[in-house]
């Protein structure tokens, strides 16, 4: 998928290439019918749920029933009914406002000014800026909590990064890559440090001075990754993994007169003000985060905070973007029409969002997951510490295939988990640094991530590629997160 934004009049923004959505369609298509075989080959069973749908230990049974078939086949019409519905159309909303509001940051200029604001301030010091972003948005994902909002970053990110003589896929690294590696490295996040710190009766951030620590080490393996991939474009920008795909970007940034682009009448100030609606949503996230982390509050009032940042994003966001061109003197209709041709420039992402959710039906409604967590706890049962640590990163990491909820997971997990834990003499702050550590690597490596296959789609980018490109940091970091665990169990943490 390609991004394709072109000379002012005609139609620019988010762009997807027909190659790249035929690619990552023709993946999810498959791992969603290898998701409903084992739906038919994996025993099924299930543990009994709570009121608020914590598993209850020792309560497994094994059931003869099997998902129907013809299930699977008709998921895209079921996903409708299910649970998982609602937020999945919300993400939808959500990146349908996000290709709305890019095409008309575009055709009012604001967007141009940024990149050439940020080119003409840091063109001698771009591994300077590279460091300084990719430390924001890794606070971002480690403090606050912020994954799903992070995506309306990587246009932009990708755009500063070829700006500046870099290609598309640093645009990711330090953007959406950052925020995910930040939620490895947590340090506050509401998501998954103070969820687990509760259900094991922890010191709400407790253990801090060690993830502090583990997050300055995350932060200098994933700036050093991106520091020598930017190095070697810049020997040779046909290093680039993304040269191809890059090229009809890279040729129109090129060309911006960045001296115009400065000087169009008021677009500084209808920068500030999409600037100011970008800063609101930082310091509702803030407030939500302080709110759900320092104080006892209802579960129903926990859940629309959780929420807070997505739906600040997804008002703000646009928002700024529609005051900063009717400032900037586009009229409503031309701020209508560049809206709706950008909602169709993204509308191709819709079918692959659909086949996520179609994934994410029949692994819930096939009853297999709770088989993988009782066999796993039987297998933990006669683990040293250091090893039971690392089998409970490795399954965090599998389960992140079939549930993408950090909250979802630690519902699933830590009731069965932490009684072995316990047994184990494995403390429980090795074991929500453990969980997070997974948590984070895994939001960004299978296809079932939703997030991911859309970061990745912005760009043009194939899963394959992606990977490619992703591994050696992704074995680094998993290197790393077995080499905090170990001295964390040494310590005694």
């Amino acid at each position: 998928m390609s991004q394709k934004l072109e000379p002012k009049g005609q139609q620019q923004g988010i762009q997807f290439s027909k190659k790249t959505i035929i690619s990552l369609s023709i993946l999810l298509i498959v791992v969603l019918m290898a998701v409903g075989a084992l739906t038919q080959i994996v025993p099924r069973g299930e543990y009994q749920l709570n009121d608020v749908g914590e598993v209850i230990p020792g309560t497994y049974e094994e059931t003869a029933w099997k998902m129907e078939i013809w299930k699977i086949f008709a998921a895209p019409a079921l996903i409708f009914t299910s649970p998982q519905a609602l937020m999945g159309f919300g993400i939808i909303l959500f990146i349908i406002l996000i290709g709305g509001t890019f095409l008309v940051l575009d055709k009012s200029g604001v967007l141009e000014f940024c990149l050439c604001s940020v080119a003409e301030k840091y063109a001698e010091k771009r591994y300077t800026l590279l460091a300084l972003v990719t430390l924001i948005c890794m606070l971002l994902g480690s403090v606050i909590g912020i994954l799903e909002e992070s995506v309306t970053l990587v246009p932009l990110a990708a755009a500063i990064a070829l700006t500046l003589g870099w290609d598309s896929l640093m645009g990711l690294g330090m953007s959406f890559l950052s925020v995910a590696i930040g939620f490895s490295a947590a340090t506050f996040n509401p998501f998954n440090v103070v969820i687990m710190q509760k259900w094991a009766d922890l010191p709400i951030f407790s253990g801090l001075i060690y993830r502090v620590f583990v997050f300055v080490l995350m932060y200098a393996l994933l700036y050093g990754f991106l520091y020598f991939y930017g190095k070697r474009i810049d020997k040779n920008p046909k290093k680039s993994l993304a040269y191809e795909t890059d090229k009809v970007l890279r040729e129109k940034y090129a060309s911006i007169d960045r001296t115009t682009a400065l000087k169009l009448p008021k677009i500084k100030s209808a920068t500030q003000i999409f600037v100011g609606c970008i800063a609101g949503v930082i310091v509702i996230s803030g407030i939500a985060f302080l709110l759900r982390s320092v104080m006892e509050i209802p579960a129903a009032l926990d859940d629309v905070l959780g929420f807070m940042p997505l739906v600040s994003m997804a008002v703000l966001f646009p928002l700024g973007g529609l005051l900063a061109a009717k400032h900037r003197g586009m009229t409503g209709k031309e701020i209508s029409k560049g809206f709706f041709d950008g909602v169709k420039t993204i509308a191709p992402a819709i079918p692959m969002l659909l086949l996520l959710l179609c994934i994410t039906y029949i692994l819930h409604e096939g009853k297999i997951i709770h088989t993988l967590l009782f066999h796993v706890h039987n297998l933990m049962a006669d683990f040293t510490p250091i090893w039971a640590l690392f089998a409970i990163f490795a399954f965090v990491f599998l389960l992140e295939f079939f549930v993408g909820s950090g909250t979802a997971k630690v519902l699933l997990i830590i009731p069965i988990v932490l009684p072995l834990s316990r047994m184990l003499e494995l403390s429980a702050q090795s074991l929500t640094l453990a969980f997070c550590l997974s948590d984070g690597i895994g939001n960004v490596f299978y296809p079932t991530s939703g997030l991911m296959i859309l970061a990745i789609g912005l760009l043009g980018v194939s899963y394959g590629k992606f990977m490619r490109w992703f591994a050696p940091m992704f074995l680094l970091a998993f290197a790393l997160s077995a080499l905090v665990m170990w001295i964390a169990v040494l310590i005694g943490y």
